[in-house]
């Protein structure tokens, strides 16, 4: 009787000890870090139709939940648009040898972006305590407008009437100068970049990206985040960044995928 006595006792222990061990571990509170609550960034984008940089002031709502407002200029091209050079030197005057800068054949206009956005950045899962990527999504919407500057080519014409000397014109692409400005034999080269500066024109839009976040580090100060995703430009109408032909026709909207670096700081307050 003494045995079964002992040997329930025994039972008796051992299942106690198992409750014992069976307990959820506590969870470590050793690394859980400083709680932020604001943070800026700025963005590096390249796109498949140009560049952007931009300025992020956001709101740290939750861990999982950044609300943010959005701020952007950048420079959308055509994918038809080729760059050229003639490299051939023109003796200006008082024999100035001139050499031609190089020129895309066609284009109207450069163009410009200024965007605006409200947004929001989610994290789909916990970033390692001291450690990790913590990968999420982001959208934003807002306000587009392009900036439309002319595009100016040196062109020759003759220095006279009946004349064989020729001289070089600055000009703008109009409907007094189509022949010449689309005559590959007419251009000599591009002008400077300033020129058509205080020409510039605006069309007004919308504007709306989303893609996948990766942000570096678990509680760190530092922002560090790589995203890639889709964007999306609508304007009230065509932008004319080429002349228009019968194979040439220019559009109200770009769709463009884009790569974009992110660094920046958060802060308690």
């Amino acid at each position: 009787m003494k045995y079964f006595i002992s040997l329930c006792g025994l039972l008796f222990c051992f299942a106690l000890s198992g409750q014992v061990t069976l307990l959820p571990k506590q969870m470590s509170t050793a690394y859980k870090g400083v709680v932020y609550k604001k943070e800026w960034s700025v963005d590096l984008r390249m796109h498949t139709n140009g560049w952007a940089v931009a300025f992020n002031s956001a709101t740290i709502k939750t861990y999982y939940q950044t609300n943010y407002y959005h701020f952007e200029f950048g420079r959308i091209k055509d994918p038809r648009e080729r760059r050229q050079n003639k490299n051939i030197p023109f003796a200006g005057p008082e024999g100035r040898t001139i050499i031609p800068r190089s020129f895309t054949f066609g284009k109207q206009n450069s163009v410009y972006v200024l965007r605006g956005g409200i947004g929001r950045k989610r994290y789909l899962s916990e970033k390692a305590q001291k450690k990790g990527v913590a990968v999420g999504y982001h959208y934003e919407v807002g306000p587009s407008i392009a900036i439309l500057k002319p595009y100016f080519l040196e062109l020759f014409y003759p220095s006279a009437v009946g004349s064989n000397e020729i001289e070089l014109r600055v000009e703008k692409y109009s409907d007094s100068n189509a022949d010449v400005f689309t005559d590959q034999n007419d251009i000599f080269g591009g002008a400077g970049f300033f020129h058509g500066v205080t020409e510039s024109t605006f069309v007004p839009g919308l504007q709306a990206k989303g893609g996948l976040h990766f942000a570096l580090g678990a509680f760190d100060q530092k922002v560090r985040a790589l995203e890639v995703g889709c964007m999306v430009d609508v304007y009230v109408k065509k932008v004319p960044i080429l002349v228009e032909t019968a194979e040439v026709s220019n559009k109200p909207y770009f769709i463009n995928l884009y790569l974009n670096l992110q660094f920046g700081k958060r802060s308690i307050k």
